[in-house]
């Protein structure tokens, strides 16, 4: 039954068309870009810059999957717009894209370390434009699948209830067992109580991103942010591996997790780096502790972000 809701869940993505924001400024590269995103199969928004693609995202019923915005632009220009947008909670989750002719490799560092989920630079190719947005929205589908699959799980449906405080971060190992599945040899902090048991939790999360992913996609990282509805907390994930003969893909798979009260898109994007330091630790198999990182992650998440000019 769950692969056929699945399955289900995956044609009617299928049929949804994609919206994505773009903001630019020059008419004529405007126009391109919207025949672009027609002629695939992708609903367009278009605004001539940030004021006006806050008006159309405050009028929006539902944001848009990806936003795309140059950076140069009168009344507001590319960064003050990404402030904007990455301070609401109403669209700091949704994927940003930075497309400028700012094309130095100090102003695409800058724009990645503002949090910024990609950059691309003028003039662009057809082809990169479209492999960008094409990845980001493979992303997104994967998310709203997992958590469609968790929606119905039995366990999940029952925890309804958790601790409301506000700290209750919790970062969490997983690794896959061929017997058994995943198994938890990590967890910070350990002291406090979460109403759902966290073994059971990784078992679900893991469990449902391999009926997605299949084992051969996590050779190479992959990561995901949900929202447990049931549990009223975010979840970032991170999958991974390393060679490993004795197991039956050739390698041992591991998913490193946060829950929160609240991740954004932002977040993740700081998140991701600290795991990735931890997931390149599991990998050389050194030692690693995970109270600084829960440190790190509880300041991130504590954050707003600034626009440096």
């Amino acid at each position: 039954m769950k692969n056929n809701n699945c399955k289900e869940s995956i044609l009617r993505l299928n049929l949804i068309k994609p919206k994505i924001l773009v903001v630019e400024d020059n008419s004529d590269l405007l126009f391109n870009i919207e025949l672009i995103l027609k002629s695939n199969k992708y609903h367009p928004l278009l605004a001539k810059n940030g004021k006006d693609a806050l008006k159309i995202l405050s009028q929006l019923e539902d944001p848009p999957d990806i936003i795309i915005s140059d950076i140069l632009m009168p009344q507001l220009d590319g960064y003050e717009f990404f402030k904007e947008v990455a301070s609401s909670p109403r669209w700091n989750s949704i994927p940003f894209i930075f497309l400028s002719a700012k094309s130095s490799p100090e102003d695409i560092r800058l724009g990645k370390l503002l949090g910024a989920d990609d950059y691309i630079t003028k003039p662009f190719d057809e082809k990169d434009l479209l492999a960008v947005i094409s990845g980001k929205i493979a992303r997104i589908n994967r998310a709203k699948l997992l958590n469609s699959i968790l929606e119905d799980t039995p366990d999940l449906k029952k925890a309804e209830k958790i601790s409301r405080k506000e700290d209750n971060l919790y970062i969490l190992i997983a690794l896959w067992d061929d017997k058994y599945g995943p198994k938890i040899v990590n967890i910070y902090p350990k002291e406090k109580e979460i109403e759902v048991s966290l073994d059971q939790l990784a078992n679900q999360l893991f469990s449902a991103s391999i009926s997605i992913y299949g084992h051969e996609k996590i050779t190479k990282s992959e990561d995901l942010l949900l929202n447990l509805t049931n549990l009223k907390r975010d979840a970032y994930l991170l999958f991974d591996s390393y060679p490993d003969k004795k197991e039956r893909f050739g390698e041992k798979q591991y998913m490193i997790a946060a829950l929160a009260p609240r991740i954004n898109f932002f977040h993740s994007l700081e998140i991701r780096k600290i795991f990735n330091k931890i997931s390149k630790s599991i990998k050389e198999k050194t030692n690693y502790a995970l109270a600084p990182n829960w440190d790190s992650i509880n300041r991130v998440l504590h954050s707003e972000v600034k626009v440096i000019k």
